[in-house]
């Protein structure tokens, strides 16, 4: 079954592979705790490629929305989530060389009870005006561990099979009418 997030356009290259039409995989790491050096809200952005990128997040971005922003030159591997019958699909995303910057943010977020959150985005190269996945794949890490030159996280897709519902709490306090 075709996704039907991916634009045609990546459709199209994924088919056909043409040679002048690369596809620039990127990620964005968020967390409330990731902030720049004026004191505003920042992420960490990395493309797996030679240079660093420039290009426009979508309009429903959570941070910098429908912005040209600047993705870093990194090595990083990532298994996109699979089609499978498990509860919750998890993946492994490794990045190679990290900066001291990132590791500082992944400390200052470590000590904190906010969840970090990783947004996968393909852009091809002759079309930088957004991803061209819409909506773009959100994950939540779960596990980081980091080491001199990488850092290596898990991360899972939101657990809904686990969530409450109806999401409201009926009390007595709040409704004296359960009380007996």
């Amino acid at each position: 079954m075709p996704d039907v997030a991916l634009s045609e356009a990546l459709r199209e290259a994924y088919a056909s592979a043409p040679s002048n039409v690369v596809i620039l995989h990127t990620l964005e790491i968020r967390h409330p705790d990731f902030k720049d050096d004026a004191g505003n809200t920042t992420a960490i952005r990395v493309v797996r490629d030679q240079q660093d990128l420039l290009a426009r997040l979508e309009e429903s971005a959570p941070i910098n929305a429908g912005q040209q922003v600047q993705f870093v030159a990194m090595g990083f591997e990532l298994d996109l989530p699979p089609v499978d019958i498990a509860p919750v699909p998890e993946i492994a995303i490794t990045l190679d060389n990290v900066t001291r910057e990132i590791v500082k943010h992944l400390d200052e977020a470590s000590a904190s009870e906010s969840s970090i959150e990783v947004t996968y985005r393909p852009y091809l190269s002759n079309d930088l005006s957004g991803p061209q996945m819409d909506p773009p794949i959100t994950l939540v890490i779960t596990e980081v561990e980091a080491d001199v030159q990488r850092v290596t996280a898990k991360a899972r897709m939101a657990d809904i099979g686990n969530k409450t519902f109806p999401s409201r709490l009926y009390t007595a306090t709040e409704f004296p009418g359960l009380a007996r």
